[in-house]
């Protein structure tokens, strides 16, 4: 049976030491390919983005599905920027919520905060994964929507809950390919 693609989520943000890494998940019923994404923003900017949970710049417009349909999975895995988690290698995949933790020049951050009277929730997901037999990796990265996803919904939603709902919705992808694996905190 050909491998179907059931799902992309359209912006993950992967830690780094030298520059936090965008990527698109697109997710099959094999495997889960991270497509690197173009850089378009500073390393301060996805630094922020990952400690807010949003998108500081509004401006990119996310890919879908769609988009990635004229382009085999084989020239996606082949591509040393991206990488693919076999769903049968997966050991776990948790989800996480975390507060920020504020520092002094985060005080603009704690001020909109307190005016808006919202708590800026960050979701992560760890992904721990066999590599070889005798050898297990994890990668985490940050639910981080786009401007183009979460400004339209800003204007009748809470930002809790539009993070809250980007995350529950790659909760719930995971979820279908991963039945059992998956716990959140």
């Amino acid at each position: 049976m050909p491998e179907r693609r059931l799902a992309l989520i359209h912006r993950v943000i992967v830690p780094n030491k030298e520059y936090p890494k965008e990527y698109a998940i697109l997710v099959t019923d094999r495997r889960s390919v991270f497509i690197r994404q173009k850089k378009t923003r500073s390393s301060f900017v996805l630094r922020g983005e990952m400690r807010y949970g949003t998108a500081l710049v509004t401006d990119v417009m996310p890919k879908t599905l769609e988009d990635y349909e004229q382009t085999s999975l084989e020239s996606l895995t082949a591509d040393s920027a991206n990488f693919t988690v076999p769903h049968e290698a997966l050991v776990s995949l948790v989800m996480r919520k975390e507060e920020p933790k504020f520092r002094v020049r985060d005080f603009f951050v704690w001020l909109t905060m307190r005016r808006q009277g919202e708590i800026f929730q960050v979701y992560d997901f760890e992904m721990n994964y066999r590599q070889s037999p005798d050898g297990e990796t994890g990668i985490r990265f940050y639910m981080v929507p786009l401007g183009a996803y979460f400004k339209p919904r800003r204007q009748t939603k809470s930002r809790e809950t539009i993070l809250r709902e980007y995350a529950m919705d790659a909760l719930e992808i995971f979820q279908m390919v991963f039945p059992g694996r998956i716990a959140s905190r």
